[in-house]
């Protein structure tokens, strides 16, 4: 029995060998992953080196393999153009037509979306439901997924808000002394369909490049799939720009918050002598953001996004806080923005992140775009421009302030060493300051944690 290496070697190599084949180099490394080659390509090897059946190896007879080789996931050759692999339970189809098979896992259904990627190595429970992802199918660049498991305490919202899940490899089994469910029990009952076996290098190169497409992902255990009518809704979806999804998941009604941070072996801390009153506008606030704001001495009124300058004065707050949220902010700053503006006309110190970022600089007179492909995952550098520090940050937006566009009064305090896009503005005569990145960082670094007390220090200042 020959190796898989050997057979390489007689075709030519692993490009000659995926052309006699049919198929992609990434097949091919998959053969050796799996140090075997799948029955439907014997025939082509078989032609092309000479060799007998007896000399080809099989991930059975490999007493090498530990583990079961993956599905070849690419159609044979002379194959239908929507042949359905063999072992495919999964695929994502693309708005130009392309379709990424794999096998599912999560819940059974299709989802349609953003397909957006996140380079953050952990925190995947608190990605998949950071109410920011809403409209959208994460693909982690990380590929090993799951096993921290899931837990009750790491999410940041009730409800998930991703749509759904691109992965390399199967999800593993939780490994973690805090995990109380599998990952894929977890998505199962937050509606949210996975794929695994995908080539997520691939899929974020083509994202980085091309930018974010609109896509569908698909769970079929059955392997039955329509795919003209995936391709028509791919292709059919509006996507996110012009889009507000602040309201869907938003707060219906105005609560309190005092649940402060969490620390090992005690888990979360309450906020029982708070200095300042903050109203925070959701749209789409983050559970963790929340709790920076009442551990840095915050008692915390949460109210709608919908909510007018009138509701939110009526706390009479020290402060407001504009959260983090889903969309094209240039939609929800249609009710968004004059509620912000009678704030700041009220002398009222703000603090935005994220979304909030974006609908304080529209309140200010500026313009927001769409990015390319935007910045998701905790491992952004970001340069505060009045100290000179690059700060790691945590990031998940779409859409961004344009700098050119910023009125008089109105400064840029901080840049991306990525793009050199906008990070944060800062306007004194309003007492108003917002970052673009997330410092709450959840999943994330904590070196932007100092902003909330920049916060608290404007409210004792103004008062």
């Amino acid at each position: 029995m020959r190796t898989v290496e050997q057979i390489l070697t007689l075709m030519g190599g692993a490009s000659a060998a995926a052309a006699h084949c049919g198929v992609g180099t990434e097949a091919i490394r998959k053969w050796r992953q799996a140090r075997a080659i799948p029955p439907r390509h014997w025939p082509a090897v078989l032609a092309a080196t000479g060799l007998t059946l007896e000399d080809l190896p099989r991930a059975d007879a490999d007493p090498q393999s530990h583990s079961t080789p993956e599905p070849d996931m690419t159609p044979a050759p002379n194959a239908a153009p929507d042949a359905v692999p063999e072992g495919a339970t999964a695929c994502l189809v693309l708005g130009n037509g392309t379709v990424i098979w794999g096998r599912g896992f999560g819940a059974v259904g299709k989802k349609v979306g953003e397909v957006c990627f996140n380079t953050g190595m952990t925190g995947y429970q608190e990605t998949l439901t950071d109410p920011s992802y809403a409209g959208q199918i994460i693909t982690f660049t990380f590929p090993h997924i799951g096993n921290v498991g899931a837990n009750a305490e790491d999410i940041e919202a009730t409800t998930a808000a991703a749509r759904g899940l691109v992965v390399k490899a199967d999800l593993t089994e939780p490994s973690n002394y805090r995990a109380t469910r599998h990952l894929d029990d977890w998505l199962k009952s937050h509606g949210i369909p996975g794929i695994c076996g995908v080539d997520t290098r691939a899929l974020t190169a083509m994202i980085r490049d091309a930018g974010a497409p609109n896509g569908v992902i698909c769970h079929a255990p059955d392997g039955k799939f329509d795919l003209a009518a995936l391709r028509a809704e791919a292709a059919g979806w509006p996507g996110l720009e012009g889009m507000d999804l602040a309201k869907d998941v938003s707060c219906r009604q105005s609560y309190n918050w005092d649940e402060a941070l969490w620390a090992w072996g005690q888990g979360y801390s309450k906020q029982t002598a708070p200095k300042h009153k903050v109203v925070a506008v959701d749209y789409g606030a983050k559970r963790n953001i929340l709790r920076c704001l009442a551990d840095a001495g915050c008692e915390v009124t949460v109210v709608p996004a919908t909510a007018t300058a009138e509701e939110i004065l009526r706390h009479g707050p020290d402060g407001v806080f504009l959260s983090n949220g889903p969309g094209d902010p240039a939609a929800t700053g249609e009710y968004a923005v004059p509620a912000i503006r009678g704030v700041l006309e009220a002398g009222k110190p703000v603090f935005g992140i994220c979304l909030g970022h974006q609908l304080l600089a529209l309140a200010l007179g500026a313009k927001t775009y769409k990015l390319d492909r935007g910045h998701r995952g905790a491992n952004q550098p970001v340069k505060d421009l009045a100290t000179g520090k690059v700060e790691i940050t945590s990031q998940n937006h779409g859409f961004a302030v344009d700098d050119k566009s910023l009125p008089e009064g109105v400064k840029v305090t901080h840049v991306s060493l990525f793009d050199g896009s906008n990070e944060g503005i800062a306007c004194e005569a309003k007492k108003a300051f917002s970052v673009q990145y997330h410092p709450e960082a959840s999943p994330g670094p904590s070196d932007s944690h100092h902003l909330f007390h920049r916060f608290t220090d404007m409210m004792s200042k103004a008062a």
